[in-house]
Order: C-alpha cells, then structure tokens, then sequence
C-alpha cells in the first residue's frame, strides 16, 4: 500500500508562534481537499484565500485561546506540511473527557501513504496527554476517509441520511457518527 516508511513521516502540533508561517500551506491542502470532493464542510469552489480565512477567523483564534489543537505532517523530513489534523479540546463543561476530530485533510499527491494514520495515531497522544477518554468525529458515511477511522479504533455510533450537501452541491450525503475511547 505504501512505499514510505513511517519514520519518514512527522507529525508536530503547532504551537502559536507557527501559525501564521504555515497558514499558507495549510490552505492550500484545504482548498486542494475540497476541491478534490472532501466533504469537510465547505462548497466548491474553495479558494486559497477562503482556506486563510476560515484558519485566521476560526482556527487561529481557538488554537490560541487553547480550545483546539492543530496537528501538521510532513513527509521525508523536507518540512511541507502534507496533511492536517484538528482535535477541538474545548468542550462543554459536561463533557471535560471528550474531543472532537475536525478537518482530517491530507493532500491528494501525499494520500495512501500512511500520513492520515500517522496524523490518527499523533492525535490519540494529544488526546491522551489533555486528560480526555472519549474521542468523537463524523464523516461523509462512505468517504475513503471511513476505513482510515475504522482502522485507527472509531466505532460507529449512527448514521444520519441527508445530513449535508457534497462539496459540488449536487446530491446530500449521509454522515457517519463515530467514537474512539481511550
């Protein structure tokens, strides 16, 4: 399935101070992911510019505020960032051992290389280290992205039909529930 060694793959949570040196390139594997049909939330066309802004207006701000944290991965140690992760630890006060995956991308020239597994496995030890058991996530039901989850330990909780519209807005999709304790 995959000719690079997991060694060759890094993953780091970025702290504040890189968020803006890498808000460009992180951009780019979103803008490149939905345009590619990854249902994450947002409509083709998605620009370069709407991934910055969505990253300095709602990713940022939450990162700094400590409510979220932003997993990167690079490949072969030449630093690009190739895929991304968001696990949002700033819950309700009734839920302090929950987190949640959000925007799972990994840029289509980097994909079936072990980079989302890679970003799974580095995100279970974030979760680990920020005191919480239960991580939670849904996904178009169907998605490549479904094995993946599958894999990394995610049950499947429920199904919810017609939950969103795909990324080119032709057709609703059904979305996935899924859980992972730790």
């Amino acid at each position: 399935m995959s000719d690079i060694a997991p060694a060759d793959i890094a993953v780091h949570c970025l702290g504040p101070e890189e968020l803006e040196a890498h808000a460009p390139a992180l951009a780019r594997i979103m803008a490149d992911t939905v345009s590619a049909g990854a249902a994450i939330g947002y409509m083709q066309p998605f620009s370069l510019e709407d991934g910055l802004a969505f990253l300095a207006t709602q990713v940022f701000p939450e990162i700094r505020a400590g409510r979220r944290l932003l997993l990167a991965a690079t490949l072969n140690g030449d630093g690009a960032i190739v895929g991304s992760v968001q696990l949002i630890i700033g819950m309700p006060p009734n839920q302090p051992h929950r987190c949640e995956v959000a925007k799972m991308m990994v840029a289509p020239a980097a994909r079936r290389r072990g980079v989302g597994a890679a970003l799974m496995a580095a995100l279970d030890a974030e979760a680990r280290a920020a005191g919480k058991t239960l991580i939670t996530l849904d996904t178009r039901t169907g998605d490549r992205a479904e094995p993946l989850y599958r894999a990394a330990g995610f049950v499947a909780a429920g199904v919810i039909p017609g939950f969103a519209l795909d990324p080119d807005g032709a057709a609703l999709h059904a979305t996935t529930y899924m859980y992972k304790q730790l």
